[in-house]
């Protein structure tokens, strides 16, 4: 399903839901219009900024808009890894439990920000959880199509590997100041988020 079919096809109104194919959202003209500005839109996220007309055009049969209302799992920790995920609008919060522990916010991801990155890396699941900390809007992509698309044009494929790479990179780190901060708090109540003490 790409861009000229969002998983939340139609315009939401009452007379449309019964009847998508006559919706307005749906008609040929509207979707086209639709397709353009998403178009003009990937030129500002930061996974795709750099890349040509002809590669952003590429990409657009591979991309869905998903929609997460406040408070919605996207994915949870352990599920098939099947997505990838970059944040247009809104802010997620991943949560990673870990085996002997209860849940730890690892990250908060805010608009253009890239997760669910296990996909993009191979892996059959899910090594934390998504959930919306307010109404969202994202795109997604299947870790598949991903390496399809690396395999088919290594150039743009390459392109898009090396900004998940500094993407992921820079989660690392935060996710890491995270957990110090978790685990120094953990160890001192009365620590403050630099790991200091009161005084």
């Amino acid at each position: 399903m790409s861009l000229l079919r969002s998983p939340n096809a139609g315009c939401g109104d009452d007379d449309c839901r019964d009847n998508r194919e006559r919706c307005h959202f749906s008609l040929l003209g509207a979707s086209i219009n639709m397709v353009a500005m998403f178009r003009q839109d990937l030129f500002q996220l930061p996974l795709f900024q750099g890349l040509t007309g002809d590669q952003i055009q590429q990409m657009l049969p591979l991309l869905e808009i998903c929609r997460f209302q406040r408070g919605q799992v996207v994915f949870e920790q352990g599920k098939p890894a099947d997505f990838l995920f970059i944040l247009r609008d809104g802010e997620v919060r991943v949560d990673h439990k870990p085996y002997d522990g209860p849940p730890l916010t690892v990250a908060r991801i805010h608009s253009g920000d890239v997760f669910g990155w296990s996909a993009a890396m191979g892996r059959s699941e899910y090594t934390s959880a998504a959930v919306a900390e307010t109404d969202c809007q994202a795109l997604r992509m299947r870790g598949e199509s991903l390496r399809r698309l690396c395999e088919y044009d290594p150039e743009t494929g390459s392109l898009l590997l090396e900004r998940l790479a500094a993407a992921i990179a820079e989660r690392l780190r935060n996710t890491y100041h995270e957990i110090l901060s978790i685990l120094t708090e953990s160890i001192d109540p009365c620590a403050d988020r630099n790991g200091k003490g009161e005084k």
